[in-house]
């Protein structure tokens, strides 16, 4: 299910339940990332260190920080040598809920509405239990979930009218302009969808 062109492997993960330590997250939003072509991708320049696991092949995980602080997730899908990343920006818990909040919180006890759990890529990410010690770590068989990895349950594909698209979050097209590369998939309508940000001038 994972092997193909990211921009037609996105939108088929959308309704597909990502399995991670004591929670499940059915995924409402995909961004979809190639290499060499597209600017807004890690893998832009090459292969790195950082990198390497986007181009290990379908089925691996790229871990990757961000600000800082937060840990987001992308499922490769592309062939072995070839870069690919499917960043997974939001999705609603269906499973593991209390425990979610728990990985939320963090210690504070502000309240998190059930919508806002895995409503945005870090925020997902944490609600999964997902730490950079996951990339490079290859999904586990859906059977396997004593196996401490990932596991990914394919959902069947959404009508075209369930789905829209748009400009990725936060990366701008070649020129500045977003618009250039509507690579952002999710559920219309869903409540779990991420906030849209304009984008701007810099690389993911």
């Amino acid at each position: 299910m994972l092997a193909g062109d990211p921009l037609e492997v996105a939108p088929r993960l959308l309704g597909s339940v990502l399995h991670g330590r004591g929670v499940a997250v059915r995924i409402t939003e995909v961004e979809a990332y190639r290499g060499a072509d597209d600017p807004g991708s890690h893998a832009f320049r090459g292969e790195t260190a950082r990198t390497r696991p986007m181009f290990q092949g379908a089925g691996h995980v790229y871990a990757y920080f961000t600000y800082g602080m937060h840990t987001c997730v992308n499922l490769v899908c592309g062939e072995a040598g070839t870069a690919s990343g499917l960043l997974i920006r939001a999705g609603e818990v269906v499973h593991g809920a209390e425990l979610a909040l728990e990985r939320r919180r963090a210690g504070s006890e502000r309240a998190i509405p059930h919508r806002d759990l895995a409503r945005g890529p870090a925020r997902l990410a944490q609600a999964l239990g997902v730490s950079l010690a996951d990339s490079g770590s290859r999904l586990a068989p859906l059977d396997r979930p004593e196996l401490d990895r990932l596991r990914l349950e394919v959902a069947p594909p959404l009508t075209f009218a369930a789905i829209a698209t748009g400009p990725r979050v936060g990366v701008a097209g070649p020129g500045g302009d977003g618009e250039a590369h509507p690579w952002r998939f999710w559920i219309a309508g869903d409540p779990t969808v991420s906030v849209y940000r304009p984008a701007v001038s810099r690389r993911r």
